[in-house]
C-alpha cells in the first residue's frame, strides 16, 4: 500500500515505515503530523483524487529537524570584475510514516 502526498510544494510517494525529508514544518521531535493532501492511494487498486482523495489522510511522527548540505550560489559577470559567492542550507523536517488512512 502506498500513497502520494503533497506538502511544501512537492509531492512524495510514501508507504508505511518510510522515513522522508520534507520542507520544514516547525514542530518538535516526537510530535504527530497529519498530511491531508493525499493525491492518490493504492491498496490493490489505484484511487486518484480530484484533486485530493476524500477522507484520506497520512499520519507521520517527526523524527528530527535539520539542514541539508550547503549549496554554493556563485554569480559572475565577465569583463566587469563582478563575482559574488553565497551559500544556502535548506531546512528540513524528517518524518516517519506511521499509517495511511484511506
Amino acid at each position: 500500500m502506498y500513497a502520494i502526498i503533497a506538502t511544501g510544494g512537492k509531492q512524495y510517494k510514501v508507504s508505511e515505515g518510510d522515513v522522508i525529508k520534507v520542507e520544514k514544518l516547525g514542530v518538535n521531535a516526537g510530535d504527530i503530523v497529519t498530511f491531508d493532501q493525499v493525491l492518490a492511494v493504492n491498496n490493490g487498486s489505484l484511487v486518484v483524487g480530484d484533486p485530493v482523495v476524500k477522507g484520506a489522510t497520512v499520519s507521520a511522527s517527526v523524527v528530527s529537524e535539520g539542514k541539508h548540505r550547503k549549496v554554493i550560489v556563485y554569480k559572475y559577470k565577465r569583463k566587469s570584475g563582478y563575482h559574488k559567492k553565497n551559500g544556502h542550507r535548506q531546512p528540513f523536517t524528517q518524518v516517519r510514516i506511521e499509517a495511511i488512512n484511506a
